[in-house]
């Protein structure tokens, strides 16, 4: 009575192991591309990435980070499909460098002042308060993404920059990091990107202000198509849905 047990869980076996192989298998066939993109865009392309991997039967991974270590991230690599940056001028740098082939605009980063909800310091809700001893204040790297880069060039048209720079308790990497600053209360006030904003529930815990224009003009944000990327056609499909009225509702959705 043994055997046929035995030999019936030996055929149970060999039918996963057959089953596990050809899906394996059938995944390794599924054509697979790389976006790089900027934190805080990461919520309206992932949603993006989502459809187009079930029109498509595709694998889109996508790498996140500050704008400005994923373009040197490509750079050295020379891999990969899209880049998605928090500002244009990584764009520009990118393009003037022959590392893309396409571009498509799919909407606006905007700075803004954050604080804890109900602004429990009163702290004035303008670029001067980032510079007074008194507050605790964390800042964006301006050499690793986007937020740091447009906080600098925002301060530098007031003419803070480097008082703010001094006063700084530490600089962080992206918008992400910024926002759990507030939240976590290691930092009284912060200058981030307006979408986070938006997010679960954000807007429980943080106070906003935009940043007046004079200081902080919107930044337009560019979809590119990577010069390396090895399945151009597919790639081009996700820049023309993320173009589409379709494509800038959903980024609509999270605050850009």
């Amino acid at each position: 009575m043994k055997k046929p047990i035995h030999i019936t869980l030996i055929f149970i076996g060999l039918f996963m192991l057959i089953n596990s192989c050809n899906y394996l298998k059938k995944k390794a066939e599924k054509k697979q591309l790389l976006l790089y993109c900027g934190i805080t865009m990461i919520k309206p392309i992932t949603e993006i990435v989502d459809i187009i991997e079930k029109k498509e039967d595709c694998i889109i991974e996508i790498t996140k980070g500050g704008s400005g270590n994923l373009l040197k991230s490509i750079k050295t690599s020379k891999i990969g499909d899209l880049y998605l940056p928090g500002s244009e001028n990584y764009i520009k740098t990118a393009f003037a460098e022959s590392l893309i082939a396409d571009t498509v605009f799919v909407g606006y980063n905007r700075l803004a002042i954050m604080v804890a909800k109900g602004n429990p310091l009163q702290i004035p809700l303008n670029l001067n308060s980032l510079a007074q001893k008194e507050y605790y204040v964390v800042i964006g790297n301006p050499n690793s993404g986007s937020v740091g880069k447009a906080t600098k060039k925002a301060l530098q048209k007031k003419g803070i920059f480097e008082s703010v720079e001094q006063n700084a308790i530490r600089f962080t990497t992206d918008s992400k990091d910024l926002t759990r600053a507030i939240i976590n209360k290691e930092a009284d006030i912060v200058i981030n990107w307006y979408a986070p904003y938006s997010w679960d529930n954000n807007s429980d815990y943080i106070d906003i202000i935009e940043i007046d224009k004079e200081y902080a003009q919107d930044k337009k944000l560019t979809l590119s198509l990577l010069s390396y990327s090895k399945h151009p056609e597919i790639a081009q499909k996700v820049l023309d849905f993320a173009a589409s009225k379709e494509g800038k509702a959903i980024f609509a959705k999270y605050g850009f």
